[in-house]
């Protein structure tokens, strides 16, 4: 997946800070989002201490053969030496190289990702999906199993139930906490680029199968924490 580089990545945490800010304002919010054959589940893990940056990407085919069960197309991974310590708010400097790494391995290029992270649920409005939706110029989605920023509400109790996760004095809605699975804690859904939140949570919620993560994601975690 060549593309031009957006920006260096060898930046100071108060010059990354400054980029985030300077980059959330080119973060699409509305749906730009071409016919759907691909979806990518993008997820890092780490090895050796945090030593190693291990970067999944699952590709899988849509629609599924039935629902909640798909058809994995390619799977990539890549492993680099980490670049940045982890520092709350900077994690797309921290993982994005490397899932631009394990992108690039891919024969097939997909139309939609779901990350695992936050996409616009980010103190500047700039997490790990949205970072990546821009380097990339793809639609991106955030699915984050934990809150970074703002307030909500608690979802009701069915799988699909859903409250506004707003931050900020004018109560921005910047995402929706998701209940996934009965009895289960909800996810953090945001759009990350190219998407309104309600396509987002549509795509997230057509991908569950039966487990808490969406079959994107679950999959990709799956690969990132593989040993061997």
């Amino acid at each position: 997946m060549p593309n031009p580089p957006l920006h260096d990545w060898h930046l100071a945490p108060r010059e990354a800070i400054a980029l985030q800010r300077q980059l959330a304002g080119r973060v699409e919010r509305d749906d730009r989002l071409d016919e759907v054959r691909h979806i990518a589940g993008v997820d890092i893990g780490f090895e050796q201490k945090g030593a190693i940056t291990r970067a999944a990407v699952v590709v899988l085919a849509w629609p599924p053969r039935s629902p909640g069960v798909f058809d994995v197309v390619e799977e990539a991974l890549h492993r680099e030496p980490t670049r940045l310590p982890y520092i709350p708010g900077l994690l797309s400097f921290r993982e994005v190289p490397a899932a631009l790494a394990a992108l690039d391995r891919l024969s097939v290029t997909p139309d939609l990702a779901m990350v695992d992270g936050q996409g616009i649920a980010h103190p500047r409005r700039l997490g790990v999906a949205s970072h990546l939706g821009l380097w990339l110029d793809l639609p991106t989605i955030g699915v984050a199993k934990s809150r970074l920023c703002g307030r909500h509400g608690e979802p009701g109790p069915a799988r699909g139930d859903w409250t506004p996760l707003v931050d900020g004095p004018d109560d921005e809605v910047i995402g929706a906490v998701l209940r996934s699975r009965v009895g289960v804690k909800p996810l953090f859904v945001s759009p990350g680029h190219r998407l309104s939140l309600a396509t987002a949570l549509a795509w997230v919620v057509a991908c569950l199968g039966r487990t808490k993560l969406p079959e994107p994601t679950r999959l990709a975690d799956r690969l990132a924490s593989r040993r061997g």
